[in-house]
């Protein structure tokens, strides 16, 4: 199809210094935690966005010096001719798609802990992060940075922009934002000096304007020179210059780079969760800023409309459409506007697993899109899957995530499939799931693939059959795929933080009988050792729907994990706006009399609370019943030509919906595969040499 002609503007090139980028999608510098360790990964995950359209593509965060070590975290490196090498790998992809390469070169301060290396880490006045998250926290403070250190943090910029050019880079950064060494600079509570690098904002910006000229000066000619800076917290404060320190900022530096990138201060806001921000959130922050630089603008905002990316075009909000967790959800999302195929574009979901994924310090994953991070490894391409090598007949049951994304994938492929739904609504958990406060955006994941699978003349949708193990040996499918999912179980939760022990009474309740239409007496106990969003996000839906909810949970903090999706502030407002009262380190030792007695994991101490009705939100076990019965059954099978029985999603083992779509995406690729195709590829690190990097 011919592109909407109202999205033309989207595809018009843009002057970005010395380099042009061919259109306006820009994928931003965001982490995916293939490091330096696993450069075909990250060079085919780059090249994947370049070859989807995505006219500028950008690295993660690159350490510009060994005293910069954000280990465990993976973090990529720029410090020597290997990794010169190693990074080349990405530029050369995606300049073979005529996309422009950027680099983020990053020095985190006394945002990181060294970990590894152990050399104290630096910050402008010895003020160092002190965070909450596990994760993050580290017990050596900072160093306070003196002349010598900042001439050194000057002279590393220098040498890594210098390597990034040779690697082929075409735009390279100046990190100024998330609570790094620039950013630190700018933020009175890490600057407390009281020389030439403190005090007044242009004092407080000169580090900035100095990495900015000597990256300029390291590059030439050749390269763009970007700035990304966190704008929220200046925002907020007032300027006797202009009417904040964000717009004070920008004018001391307004045309100084060749590209202003431009960002909130912290995970939590810059990559706000659907659950709490709409699509554009940081508009508020960054509109500014176009009115005041003669530079490109980039930003973010979770864009997958491209009537929101016009309208921040038109209404002089940016230059560029930036893209991190868009552009990992589909990659080929600019070349299907392009092509008049918005309807097929894979939209993100905002549920923030990708971020996790850095946080668990492995490759990047995505709800929407099974195939990312598995570009190099398993030779995965997001558009295009092997033909079936033969005809024969799928019978997937179960229309949940798992189950539509098998038949998807196996319909593309060329099978017949057979996709049996028990009941009238295809979605499996998420008919439920998606009704919960915050929630609606995640029925992309149905939305998409019930759509794709409308086109596919193979596949045939079966709704209200729940088939039996007689009926399934009567079609005589040549497969068999059980995504039946999982059903949750009133277990409580031990000593030994193992679920045990099934706690059964009338007015015990889990998420599926709140699903079910329950009707629940107040008061009501919410008891969550699931740890992510359903506990949290019922607590809310009970309490909007008039119940007087407790949420109680044996973690420190309420949805505990959540904290890997930066979702956890918000749910704790949330909650806090529901009038939900929270009670951590404790689990439920018994619930009787109408009253539910809580127990402290750490000091036994009790809490009695009222309690007419307890929901129970903490194990998940498989609807394997089927499944079960049909193993048992393998002659008769085999007679009816069934060659395999497989359980895919949370039928095999629960987990979040980006496994089940990853388990129901697997099993469609690989069926009929020979074992060299399953087979996962092994990367390695470029390596000439053995040396220690030279520290500035």
């Amino acid at each position: 199809m011919p592109r909407n002609p109202r999205y033309d503007v989207l595809f018009e090139p843009v002057r970005i210094g010395p380099v042009t980028a061919p259109n306006r999608f820009y994928a931003v510098p965001h982490a995916s935690g293939m490091t330096n360790a696993m450069p075909r990964m990250r060079a085919a995950f780059r090249e994947t966005k370049a070859e989807g359209g995505w006219g500028v593509v950008c690295s993660g965060y690159v350490s510009i010096d060994p005293a910069s070590d954000d280990a465990p975290l993976p973090y990529a490196t720029l410090w020597d001719d290997d990794d010169v090498r190693s990074h080349a790998m990405m530029t050369e992809a995606v300049h073979r798609h005529g996309a422009l390469a950027g680099i983020e070169l990053w020095h985190g301060g006394g945002s990181v802990m060294n970990r590894l290396n152990r050399t104290p880490s630096m910050s402008p006045s010895g003020t160092a992060w002190m965070p909450t998250h596990v994760s993050y926290i580290g017990n050596q403070r900072p160093r306070v940075m003196d002349l010598q250190d900042i001439r050194g943090l000057l002279d590393a910029q220098r040498r890594a922009a210098r390597l990034a050019r040779s690697a082929g880079f075409d735009i390279v950064y100046v990190y100024a934002g998330m609570g790094y060494l620039p950013h630190e600079f700018l933020l009175p509570e890490w600057n407390h000096r009281t020389d030439a690098y403190g005090g007044c904002l242009r004092n407080r910006a000169r580090i900035v304007r100095e990495l900015l000229a000597v990256t300029r000066e390291a590059v030439g000619d050749r390269c763009a020179v970007a700035l990304r800076v966190s704008l929220e917290e200046l925002r907020a404060r007032p300027s006797e210059r202009a009417p904040s320190e964000a717009h004070e900022l920008v004018q001391l530096l307004a045309d100084l780079p060749d590209l202003w990138d431009v960002k909130m201060d912290s995970e939590t806001t810059d990559c706000a969760p659907s659950r709490f921000a709409p699509e554009g959130s940081h508009e508020p922050v960054i509109s500014f800023v176009k009115s005041i630089t003669g530079r490109p603008v980039v930003g973010v905002g979770r864009f997958t409309s491209p009537d929101a990316m016009v309208g921040q075009i038109r209404r002089g909000v940016l230059d560029l459409i930036g893209a991190a967790r868009p552009s990992i959800a589909d990659p080929f999302l600019p070349k299907k506007i392009g092509e008049g195929r918005e309807e097929d574009i894979r939209e993100c979901i905002g549920c923030n697993i990708c971020i996790s994924s850095w946080h668990d310090c492995v490759p990047v994953r995505c709800t929407q899109n099974p195939t990312v991070g598995e570009e190099w490894r398993r030779q995965w391409h997001p558009e295009r899957v092997p033909a079936a090598p033969h005809s024969t007949t799928v019978l997937v049951v179960g229309g949940g995530p798992a189950g539509l994304e098998c038949a998807l994938t196996l319909g593309r492929r060329g099978y017949e499939v057979m996709l049996a739904e028990a009941g009238e609504e295809l979605g499996g958990r998420l008919r439920f799931e998606t009704r919960l406060p915050g929630l609606a955006t995640w029925s992309r994941v149905l939305d998409w693939r019930r759509s794709q699978l409308q086109r596919l003349g193979n596949v045939t949708v079966y709704r209200g059959n729940r088939l039996t193990a007689d009926e399934i040996l009567e079609l005589r499918p040549g497969h068999v795929v059980a995504a039946t999912g999982s059903r949750w179980v009133p277990l409580l939760y031990t000593p030994l933080e193992v679920p045990s022990g099934t706690l059964f009474s009338p007015r015990v309740y889990t998420p599926d009988d709140v699903a079910a239409g329950a009707r629940l007496e107040d008061p009501v106990v919410v008891f969550d050792f699931d740890n992510y969003y359903m506990g949290s996000a019922l607590a809310e839906h009970l309490a909007g729907a008039g119940h007087h909810v407790s949420y109680a949970t044996p973690s420190g903090l309420a949805s505990a994990w959540s904290i890997m999706t930066n979702e956890q502030p918000q749910t704790y407002r949330a909650l806090a706006d529901a009038d939900v009262a929270m009670y951590t380190l404790t689990r439920v030792e018994s619930f009787e009399h109408d009253e539910v007695t809580l127990i402290n994991v750490f000091t036994f101490a009790r809490t009695r609370l009222p309690c007419r009705a307890l929901v129970i939100v903490g194990a998940r076990l498989p609807q394997d019943a089927l499944y079960q019965e049909l193993t048992t059954r393998r002659e008769e099978l085999l007679a009816a030509g069934v060659a395999s029985i497989t359980r895919i999603g949370d039928a095999l083992a629960p987990g979040a919906i980006a496994h089940a779509v990853y388990s129901g995406h697997r099993y469609g690729r690989e069926l009929d595969a020979r074992d060299e195709e399953r087979a996962l590829r092994r990367d390695a690190p470029v390596r000439t040499a053995i040396h220690a990097p030279t520290s500035a």
